[in-house]
């Protein structure tokens, strides 16, 4: 028997939350189910060797939407930074490291040539993310839509990117499908600074400096914000997991509940449209609209069943692009490792192992047929510098995003990893001598790994790949790409809808507001 006052939330991820925290605001009765014992999915702090936290997933944020963290007043529920926009460090072995703060070199050393050009890239490049991030709270158009709304939304778009202005549009239009290598190549002679700027085109994604559409994984980075500064980083007090919490706190406030440790098995239907769901333990549960967290491969062919989805719709799904291709290291650490002459203050910032660009694309080449990289890039930060709560006293966490890792079960043996670990370790050791022994513990997180824990389908942290034929009114596929899916009642609010990944909440907001009836966010 339906109950169609409620909404059911299946999966208290960050966007889940945010879905959850708007509807309740708006008067629904709202229940969140979460499989895990603790909310926010992949976004959680958790403890990986006694007295050691670290955020499980993405560590820096940098795409949480200011309107949102306003909007839900997450600073009284809790939210708080430990550091505001972070500089970029990018390593050097011999210690000629490149300190970059937005388009400005902070310490280094450039040619005046390239030192000129970065400030040039760094405003050109946000300039062409804000068109993106106009985006963000907007359902994108269906495509073949006929109907005012549809009409309004690809003329909203348009007209962004007429704003640019003649010649900045068709520098929009030439880069944004292509690889950030020729990009780089064209623009910088240092291979340091091409290196760390290229890292931030394919971090997290199944793409090569080389490939194309890394250009417009750039931009898709940089057009979030960190607590409100565009294209900044920062570090959330308590690890990503507080952010989670602040929202489940919002949306626990506004109304809704939310209940830990009850696994989903199944979408409910009546005839063609959705009736609830049926808990992993036989529990029945009723609603009138059940909006899922989860990936879409997830929700739709294993909640709902392909069974009840048009053939051709369920093929599209089948073919969203979902394989991970990064892994997560955790170190805990008995003291601050040393850096070669990179002052102890700098070492809590966002630290990045990149070469150049010909270094990632050799990296990715192994991972293309199906390898770890030998030579992987790393994303690392140690939050316990600016965060105490995450270590005890004189010990530091360091987590890092280790790039490239391809999803494959087979390979996440013990074996498997302890050979990636160590040549992980390996290299870390060349920019910071002895390391090896201040470990006192780590964990690697594998894809396969992170699918198996996180529930996630590839094991991709973004639900499915950032690339042209998968964002905007393309994304997952078309018939599914505004929130509503071909089932009555049955929405999505994930990371593999519109805008895609990353700790931002666009999507769930996006998703309570077209259950509302609205046409964007608010």
């Amino acid at each position: 028997m339906t109950d169609p006052n409620r909404i059911i939330i299946i999966g208290a991820g960050h966007n889940g939350l945010v879905c959850a925290a708007y509807l309740a605001r708006a008067g629904r009765e709202v229940l969140v189910l979460e499989a895990s014992d603790r909310v926010g999915g992949a976004a959680i702090t958790r403890e990986f060797a006694p007295g050691f936290r670290v955020s499980a997933c993405a560590h820096v944020c940098y795409q949480l939407d200011r309107g949102i963290v306003r909007e839900l007043k997450l600073a009284s529920h809790g939210l708080k930074t430990a550091h505001a926009n972070l500089r970029t460090v990018a390593l050097a072995t011999g210690g000629d490291h490149l300190v970059l703060h937005g388009g400005k070199l902070e310490a280094g050393q450039l040619p005046d040539k390239d030192r000129a050009a970065l400030a040039d890239y760094h405003d050109r490049m946000l300039r062409f993310a804000r068109v993106l991030g106009k985006q963000h709270n907007r359902r994108p158009p269906r495509i073949g839509g006929g109907g005012r709304s549809e009409l309004i939304a690809a003329a909203m778009l348009g007209l962004d990117i007429r704003r640019l202005g003649r010649d900045s549009m068709r520098e929009f239009m030439r880069i944004a499908a292509i690889n950030i290598f020729d990009v780089l190549e064209e623009t910088f002679e240092t291979p340091l600074l091409k290196g760390a700027l290229a890292l931030d085109a394919v971090l997290g994604t199944n793409l090569g400096p080389r490939s194309n559409n890394s250009v417009l994984t750039m931009l898709h980075r940089l057009s979030g914000q960190a607590m409100g500064v565009a294209g900044g980083l920062s570090l959330p007090e308590g690890g990503m997991g507080a952010v989670s919490e602040a929202l489940a706190a919002a949306a626990r406030a506004g109304g809704a509940t939310v209940r830990t440790g009850s696994p989903v098995a199944s979408i409910t239907l009546e005839g063609d449209r959705v009736s609830g769901v049926e808990l992993e333990g036989g529990e029945k549960l009723a609603a009138g609209t059940v909006i899922s967290n989860a990936d879409p491969a997830t929700t739709l062919l294993r909640l709902v069943g392909a069974r009840h989805l048009e053939t051709g719709f369920v093929h599209r799904v089948r073919h969203f692009r979902s394989k991970g291709m990064a892994a997560k290291l955790h170190l805990a650490l008995d003291g601050l490792p040393t850096f070669a002459r990179l002052p102890a203050a700098r070492a809590g910032e966002r630290l990045v192992i990149a070469p150049d660009p010909v270094y990632i694309d050799r990296a990715f080449d192994h991972a293309k047929y199906g390898q770890c990289s030998p030579d992987p890039a790393l994303e690392i930060t140690i939050p316990s510098i600016h965060d105490r709560t995450l270590a005890p006293a004189g010990r530091h966490v360091l987590s890092a995003i280790v790039q490239y890792a391809p999803f494959d079960p087979r390979a996440s043996t013990d074996a498997a990893r302890a050979e990636f670990l160590g040549r992980t370790l390996g290299l870390l050791e060349r920019y910071a001598p002895g390391l090896r022994r201040q470990v006192v513990a780590s964990e690697l997180l594998l894809p396969a790994d992170i699918e198996r824990e996180f529930r996630i389908t590839g094991g991709h942290w973004h639900h499915g790949e950032l690339a042209l034929d998968q964002m905007l009114m393309l994304r997952p596929v078309p018939g599914a790409a505004q929130y509503a899916m071909p089932v009555n009642g049955l929405y999505l609010c994930g990371a593999g809808c519109h805008p895609g990944g990353g700790v931002m909440g666009s999507a769930g907001r996006n998703a309570a507001h077209v259950v509302l009836g609205g046409e964007r966010a608010a």
